[in-house]
């Protein structure tokens, strides 16, 4: 196939403490014109450090091509496709950067009085209103920062709900396909988290739950698609199960971005959601950077949404505080602000046919992926999947090249890896998630290279175990770097084996 990798230097960047010199220095300054005084007459000792041990002494130009070249080697959205399976790392379009920094939007302030924002609670309230119509529910909180965040506010409103019934129930029922943070945030409220597993055709056992579904069971914590990238074939009479039982339905909504225009949770008996704007509605994504991760529900859980609410009064946008079944505030202010105007750009953008066709597109993508390399690697769920499509190392492994080496690999080629080892219910997983945002053509150079490495690993398996090769550092020892880490430079260390 062709060569994909990248021109780039194969030296490596040092530490900028490794770049430090003695007596350097990154500025001047003019000669004093007023009395020198003592440091100890400015600042309290007790809030002074003697040194800063080792830190490093560079010049201006020093620092700049130090940090400038660190970030010419980041990969990113916008230098090629990132097919982490679960993550749904999609594209995001600039329009939505240039309206989030429309003046109105990136200068107000969020201690300005509501008279002088109308325009951005407007803005507010209309996305809470298409979020709510897009998820079938009937009212939506913008409030949390994440999608974790999400889990744990709608748990508590949940919580809340069954406290005021008088009983707030003891345990939470997690399918094995769920995600990782389902039973943190089960914990976190107070919950213990009973494991439902799954069945031949990677779908949660209707008929385990039948048998944990019990009074004592607060909700059901359900991702649909699941993890697998498996639709939930049998979810309104799941719903009726526990509803039945007075139980409620959580939905994780990470993987929204299959049922856009086609489906809505809250049809199926989905009491409570939380959708990850930077997954189904492309805001930024990573870094530590601000994320959004609001939730929706049903009228029965409307009274305990995060306060303050935004109401219409004599003709004015305006916060209400005045909530008292409501679980009170989860977090500063009203969320990410500019996070939300992006989410709402991309919409409006789409449009409902727009948001229907990134669905249909999803799907498309990935099965075509399954269909490419389906014989190549290994399918343990081997009926079509929805957005995400999962391998395994089965067949490379018998090689003695495994998920890591793999996905190593890869990365000669100029991909990103995709999620590896996850879920945790398939052995060697490789989870490939391509979203709508990848072309034909990219998705066949993704494909070719996969190819390409299960004919290496039939071929040359000592190729795989010593990748990746065209990259500016080789593989880690993450084994002994885990177990010994090395948390503070001190001169030396960076020739440290780790």
């Amino acid at each position: 196939m062709k060569d994909r990798t990248r021109n780039q230097p194969s030296f490596s960047e040092p530490l900028i403490f490794e770049r430090s010199a003695a007596g350097k220095r990154g500025y001047s300054l003019r000669p004093l014109d007023v009395p020198r005084r003592p440091l100890d007459e400015l600042l309290p000792p007790e809030l002074r450090r003697e040194q800063i041990e080792h830190f490093p002494e560079v010049s201006e130009v020093d620092v700049i091509r130090h940090f400038t070249r660190l970030s010419t080697w980041n990969y990113s959205i916008d230098l090629g496709m990132y097919p982490l399976g679960s993550c749904t790392m999609k594209y995001n379009p600039k329009i939505n950067e240039v309206v989030a920094r429309m003046e109105g939007f990136a200068r107000s302030h969020p201690y300005q009085p509501p008279e002088l924002c109308q325009g951005n609670l407007q803005l507010l309230q209309q996305l809470e209103e298409i979020l709510a119509e897009i998820t079938g529910m009937d009212a939506v909180t913008l409030e949390p920062a994440a999608g974790a965040h999400g889990e744990l506010t709608g748990l508590m409103m949940i919580r809340a709900c069954l406290s005021e019934r008088g009983n707030p129930r003891k345990k939470v029922l997690i399918p094995d396909s769920a995600h990782g943070t389902n039973p943190a945030s089960a914990a976190l409220c107070g919950y213990q988290v009973q494991t439902i597993r799954s069945n031949d055709r990677g779908q949660m056992s209707v008929r385990e739950l039948e048998s944990l579904m019990t009074e004592d069971v607060a909700c059901l914590m359900l991702t649909n698609p699941n993890t697998l990238g498996i639709f939930e074939e049998q979810i309104t009479r799941i719903a009726g199960i526990v509803h039945e039982k007075g139980g409620f339905i959580y939905m994780d909504g990470a993987n929204l971005n299959a049922l856009l225009g086609i489906t809505r949770p809250g049809d199926s008996g989905v009491d409570v959601i939380h959708l990850n704007l930077h997954k189904t509605f492309t805001t930024p994504h990573g870094g530590g950077g601000p994320g959004a991760g609001p939730v929706a529900v049903k009228k029965a859980l409307e009274p305990f949404l995060p306060g303050p609410r935004i109401v219409e009064k004599d003709g004015t946008l305006r916060w209400d505080d005045g909530r008292p079944r409501s679980i009170g505030r989860v977090r500063a202010f009203y969320g990410n602000f500019l996070i939300l105007v992006r989410a709402l750009s991309y919409i409006l953008t789409c449009g409902p046919q727009g948001l229907k066709q990134v669905a249909e597109t999803a799907v498309l993508n990935a099965n075509y992926i399954r269909h490419q390399l389906n014989g190549l690697y290994d399918l343990p769920y081997p009926q079509p999947t929805l957005h995400e499509v999962i391998f395994s190392d089965k067949i490379q492994s018998k090689l003695n090249v495994h998920t890591l080496d793999i996905a190593k690999r890869l990365m000669d080629y100029g991909f990103h890896p995709p999620t590896i080892y996850f879920p945790l219910i398939v052995s060697g997983a490789l989870m490939i998630e391509p979203t709508e945002t990848e072309s034909k053509s990219e998705l066949d150079q993704f494909i070719e290279a996969l190819k390409s490495i299960a004919e290496e690993a039939r071929q040359n398996a000592d190729l795989l175990h010593k990748a990746p090769h065209r990259v500016r550092h080789r593989r880690f020892d993450e084994v002994t770097a885990a177990r010994n880490p090395v948390l503070r430079w001190t001169p030396g260390s960076e020739k440290e084996k780790v």
